[in-house]
């Protein structure tokens, strides 16, 4: 059975594919060819990790290629993956990427941003572990600084990062009980001390300003190379003492600034590199965008000289190998890509063939309809709609739309697409800016807040930009 380091995101665990489809189908209209390969991707990791460990090292994912116009859901849905699972997710584009020995980013660079992405979330659900514990640390700290004891121990963190002030003597985190320890000590501020705990437990000093020790955290401490990705200086001079400078703010802002500070000293980094490098490599999913850029059914020269080159830079990682990065190597052999492109110009068979081999599920997305745009405007859950509602309540304004307006908004953005250049949903925010633009300058300063948009204003404001070709003028 798999092991606690490679077991997939809870979140992940108890999601079947139609359920996984059904979250996607909160925010992306249709595609649901695209949903389900996703899904079943998706459960297959999990079903993978289920297996004895000789058996699991012989699965590999099967890799998925989306093709469809621009704006019909491709990113949308690895962004909503990224979202839905706790996994490490990056999305890439395939145009940043060129040919080693030229000027750009070097492919492997990829799964360096993939690591990183799976220590910030192996961190922070490390971190989430500790948090109450590290919240109640924060708010002996709080107490310290309201009602300050001795001072040599009220340094912060001291000789051991663990030992804190509590309750009016020198108090210790167990790292192997995890518990707190209280060694009382003699303190005329005990009293006090206790009236300020019962206090901050009833909410009272949210608002009062304390004066805490902040960790002074250096804006960079990496060195950029251009082949290399990134070396951190710490790596090069040795772990660098922390500093710490002092800042005035409220309690609610200091107990979230101390939590954190103290939860990071809570976790063993050491082990968050060890499972975050295995999360990587048996978890991980890399979504390629704009791949069909890449493609080039010929040598055309200029920007298409090193499109092939980058493919080639691509297929070892993708069909797997060892990648060197500043926390070890990973190996790639069992990442999810998942590659995406329009393929107007190009077409997959253009890419090289080894690569084609690489990505065996292959899904094409459909352009949208009149209905997609109705849809796409009223169902999901962020609907534009509701967006433009809420930004506009702000201003304490009642902003309605009549389903005969939505009707036309929809069918206006078909229109678009069909008359001009097809770029799918995004057109719907066009329409919408020019649409609204004129309530959202002149709404500070109108007493009217109520504001109901109809079929007749949409057309009065795109009747003359918008209209049904006429095509008996194309016919001799």
């Amino acid at each position: 059975m798999a092991n606690e380091l490679t077991a997939p995101s809870a979140k992940i665990q108890g999601l079947t594919p139609r359920q996984i489809v059904a979250e996607l189908d909160k925010y992306i209209i249709g595609q649901d060819r695209a949903k389900r390969s996703v899904a079943v991707a998706l459960r297959n990791r999990y079903r993978r990790n289920q297996l004895p460990e000789k058996m699991r090292e012989e699965i590999t994912p099967k890799n998925i290629l989306m093709m469809g116009p621009t704006g019909v859901g491709k990113t949308e849905i690895a962004r909503r993956l990224a979202k839905l699972m706790d996994a490490p997710f990056i999305k890439v584009e395939a145009t940043k990427f060129t040919e080693v020995g030229y000027v750009g980013r070097d492919v492997e660079s990829i799964i360096r941003d993939l690591m990183e992405a799976s220590i910030r979330v192996t961190k922070q659900n490390r971190m989430n572990e500790k948090r109450s514990v590290a919240e109640e640390i924060a708010n002996e700290k709080i107490i310290e600084a309201i009602i300050p004891g001795n001072k040599k121990s009220s340094a912060p963190n001291g000789n051991n990062p663990f030992q804190f002030i509590m309750g009016g003597g020198r108090a210790t985190y167990n790292k192997t009980t995890e518990k707190i320890e209280e060694k009382p000590q003699d303190s005329q501020t005990e009293l006090a001390r206790d009236q300020v705990r019962q206090q901050l437990k009833d909410g009272l000093l949210e608002d009062q300003y304390v004066e805490i020790d902040v960790e002074d955290q250096p804006k960079d401490n990496n060195l950029d190379v251009s082949q290399g990705g990134t070396i951190s200086l710490g790596s090069i001079f040795g772990d660098m003492p922390k500093r710490y400078k002092k800042k005035k703010m409220k309690v609610k802002d200091a107990r979230k600034i101390l939590t954190e500070q103290e939860a990071q000293n809570l976790i063993d980094m050491d082990q968050v590199t060890a499972e975050a490098l295995e999360n990587c490599e048996q978890n991980g999913i890399v979504f390629i965008d704009e791949i069909d850029k890449i493609a080039s059914s010929g040598y055309k020269g200029g920007a298409d000289v090193s499109r092939e080159g980058v493919q080639r830079d691509i297929l070892p990682i993708v069909e797997g190998s060892v990648v060197n990065t500043k926390y070890g190597p990973v190996k790639t052999d069992h990442i999810l890509f998942i590659g995406a492109g329009a393929f107007h110009v190009s077409k997959p068979t253009d890419l090289i063939p080894e690569l084609q081999g690489r990505f065996p599920i292959r899904v094409e997305l459909e352009p949208l309809t009149k209905h997609d745009f109705y849809r796409i405007l009223t169902e999901p859950d962020n609907a534009l709609l509701k967006q433009h509602k809420a930004l506009l309540e702000t201003e304490g304004a009642d902003l309605k739309f009549t389903d005969d307006a939505v009707e036309e908004i929809a069918s206006m953005a078909f229109l678009m697409n069909e008359q001009t250049e097809n770029i799918g949903a995004r057109r719907l925010h066009t329409i919408m800016e020019k649409l609204l633009e004129d309530i959202s300058y002149e709404l500070p300063d109108e007493s009217k807040k109520e504001i109901v948009i109809d079929s007749a204003f949409v057309q009065e404001k795109f009747g003359e930009t918008i209209r049904q070709d006429d095509i008996d003028r194309f016919i001799l």
